[in-house]
């Protein structure tokens, strides 16, 4: 007998949208996301925003900061702070090579979406480069000149 293999249930909570015309994304990671449990039950009700979030090596581990998490409204446990700073879960060498990888001047790690993953609370990060002005322009046309492509195949395949 062959083993099932089990389909990885993504649940979305929120994204990014803004951070993908921000920023080139180089390479993308998922990590974990260390958590209370009211933040939890928050989450599990999409009440994040990380419109600001982004990651930052220290010492001992990567953190992330500026995701706002809303404060569940039936806490019994002590007030957390929505925006307090978050430890991200990888393994020791994706840590060092980030960590490397930020050391570099000009590239950023931000947050481009937090989600659920078979019940556990993960962030999918990207390793970014600021785009300037004209890479925008560029990103812009490219996007409507494939658009145009798309409907003009489209309507020559129907038969």
């Amino acid at each position: 007998m062959a083993k099932e293999e089990k389909k990885a249930e993504i649940e979305p909570v929120a994204t990014n949208r803004k951070a993908r015309h921000d920023y080139a994304i180089l390479e993308t990671y998922e990590a974990g996301l260390s958590l209370e449990g009211p933040e939890v039950k928050s989450l599990r009700l999409k009440q994040a925003t990380l419109t600001s979030a982004f990651a930052r090596a220290e010492k001992d581990g990567l953190y992330l900061y500026g995701l706002h998490i809303a404060p569940y409204a039936f806490n019994t446990v002590t007030e957390l702070d929505p925006l307090r700073t978050r430890k991200l879960l990888l393994r020791r060498q994706e840590i060092k090579r980030l960590s490397g990888s930020l050391a570099t001047k000009g590239t950023a790690l931000v947050a481009l979406e937090v989600y659920f993953k078979n019940g556990w609370a993960k962030v999918l990060l990207g390793l970014a480069k600021g785009k300037k002005m004209a890479d925008k322009h560029e990103s812009i046309k490219q996007r409507d000149l494939d658009r145009e492509i798309r409907r003009d195949f489209k309507g020559k395949f129907k038969g």
